[in-house]
């Protein structure tokens, strides 16, 4: 949520950013519901001080007839407040619905665009190897090896689910210890974060603001519960109506979870496989930082996830999002691209995301500045560290032999048995 004090003193501003995202804003609505709503507050502050000098004399008058009427008034001033009361209620739910459809804002320095097509490379890393044979596909080398099995997942599951299995379930276990153990030792707390959550913390999120969102989702309507469509939905709200020390910033939390996702709209080669399935595991980054760090910690982020993607010697591009590609709460956005010989292209395993003080906002999560003792709200990021069927899928594309087997990259070997598949 952005701050109505901001949104007052830059109208245009807002609906610019808004536009650039490609999300529709009634700010002249806003602003008119904000200003009837603040008359209102006004008029039952000044109604309570009325009150409190009504009491003052009641109790101070002898006067039995003076003091009847000063009662007669107090009554038609308490009618006054209800009808007040019951109008700033109503006005309330109106603002916080206009207030909840407004975007985070993108940083100055994200590339304006409509969509993927106009995201920018940084970089590219990593040698694409050039096999001396047809490279095969994650799915035809797991299905002979045994280690990837959608034709069983579909009897008891249904479509666009997967057994993991053998080696390549071992394997996830190893990428969730190089995670762990990298990432501890950069002063991240692990955590196994609850993946249900409830419906006010996901909107605090963000997640559910327009009805793209809300068909990735899966809602469980009698419990009014949502299942996490990645595990930072969860750490995020974890510190609500808390208030951090200074001295304790950046808190980060290193997480693991299932995650579900309705993965709306997939199509052709996306739904073949484990690409996009319903359900995946994910390690995942999660940073409340200091407002003046929350740009280094932005780069840090991507910096965790380069390093380990480097260790796996796995060939990446990094991707700037464009505007128009960015989430409802995201103001910038980094993404890691694997290169997969299959598809002779970079598909994503990554994002490392700056959402500023957007979820904080809503969730009331602040610190304390420590020489002038005003409370701020903290800002919140998150990266991925290891979305691990996609990470599966890199591995057994890009370590895949003639022979029909699959080698352990070096980095994961210390956590397995075995070095190589087949």
């Amino acid at each position: 949520m952005l701050d109505i004090k901001f949104i007052r003193q830059n109208p245009q501003a807002v609906r610019d950013g808004s536009r650039k995202k490609g999300v529709k804003v009634e700010i002249d609505k806003l602003l008119k519901v904000d200003k009837k709503r603040r008359k209102i507050i006004l008029a039952i502050e000044d109604i309570a001080a009325k009150k409190n000098n009504s009491s003052r004399k009641i109790s101070q008058t002898k006067n039995k007839k003076e003091k009847k009427k000063l009662i007669l008034e107090m009554r038609k001033i308490d009618t006054n407040s209800d009808r007040l009361n019951k109008d700033l209620k109503k006005l309330s739910v109106e603002f916080n619905d206009l207030m909840y459809q407004i975007p985070n804002l993108p940083e100055d320095d994200v590339p304006f665009g409509k969509n993927e097509k106009d995201n920018v490379v940084l970089k590219k890393w990593g040698k694409k190897l050039k096999f001396g044979f047809k490279p095969k596909d994650s799915l035809e080398i797991g299905e002979n090896l045994d280690l990837i099995d959608v034709k069983r997942a579909a009897k008891v599951s249904g479509t666009r689910f997967g057994y993991i299995k053998k080696e390549a379930a071992l394997i996830e276990f190893a990428l969730i210890n190089l995670a762990f153990d990298t990432l501890s030792k950069e002063g991240f707390i692990p955590i196994v974060p609850p993946v249900f959550i409830k419906e006010e913390a996901m909107r605090a999120m963000g997640y559910i603001n327009n009805k793209e969102d809300l068909a990735e989702r899966y809602f469980f309507k009698k419990d009014k519960l949502f299942l996490v469509g990645t595990s930072e939905q969860s750490i995020g709200p974890i510190h609500q109506d808390e208030i951090f020390k200074e001295k304790d910033l950046p808190q980060r939390y290193v997480a693991f979870s299932s995650c579900f996702r309705r993965e709306a709209g997939s199509y052709g080669k996306d739904t073949r496989g484990i690409l996009r399935v319903h359900q995946f595991d994910k390690v995942e980054m999660f940073s409340f930082a200091h407002p003046k760090q929350s740009k280094e910690e932005y780069k840090f982020l991507l910096s965790i996830e380069e390093k380990l993607m480097q260790q796996l010697k796995i060939p990446y591009q990094v991707v700037q999002m464009c505007t128009g590609d960015l989430g409802n709460p995201v103001a910038a956005k980094y993404d890691i691209e694997a290169w997969l010989p299959s598809q002779n292209k970079y598909r994503e395993t990554h994002s490392a995301s700056n959402t500023t003080d957007f979820q904080t906002r809503r969730l009331n999560i602040r610190y304390r500045n420590s020489k002038t003792k005003k409370l701020d709200f903290v800002h919140t990021l998150n990266g991925t560290t290891f979305a691990i069927g996609r990470m599966l899928i890199a591995i057994i594309e890009n370590y895949q032999q003639k022979d029909g087997s699959v080698k352990i990259p070096e980095a994961l070997q210390k956590y397995l048995n075995f070095q190589k598949i087949g």
